[in-house]
């Protein structure tokens, strides 16, 4: 099962050049960027971990790419993900998100359904991939 979050999520994955392209709009609008990951990818985990600084200055889409490359040798099987933030008054929010990086293997998720009061039916979608310790996750078991 693949993952679908943010941009491209429906596309095949993008080649270091299309990412590039993609990083290359995002400093023309003048949108600060940063790398992320995480090894839990729930729709509802918006916290995942930096990669490093913000990189508010940067006006060269190869210092982002030498960012996204050393996050991917130090997290090959982490989720990875780029960020563009924009700072301009009246907008000061991400306008672009999109995956760079993704583990070999996606166990996707599992809906657990839970019964209340009244017989009032919850539903929770939870990551296969939780059920293993945190560095585990998507590690050949």
């Amino acid at each position: 099962m693949k993952i679908t979050q943010g941009q491209f999520s429906f596309l095949p994955e993008l080649t270091d050049a299309e990412i590039c392209k993609q990083i290359e709009y995002a400093l023309q609008n003048g949108w600060a960027l940063s790398v992320e990951y995480t090894d839990d990818p729930h729709p509802r985990n918006t916290y995942w971990s930096m990669w490093g600084n913000p990189m508010f200055d940067l006006r060269d889409p190869a210092g982002v790419m030498m960012e996204v490359s050393a996050c991917r040798k130090e997290h090959a099987g982490a989720y990875i993900r780029v960020i563009a933030f924009d700072s301009k008054k009246g907008w000061e929010s991400i306008r672009m998100s999109f995956i760079v990086n993704r583990p070999a293997e996606e166990p996707g998720f599992e809906l657990v359904r839970s019964e209340g009061p009244g017989r009032v039916v919850h539903y929770t979608l939870r990551s296969y991939a939780t059920s293993r310790p945190s560095g585990e996750r998507y590690q050949p078991g």
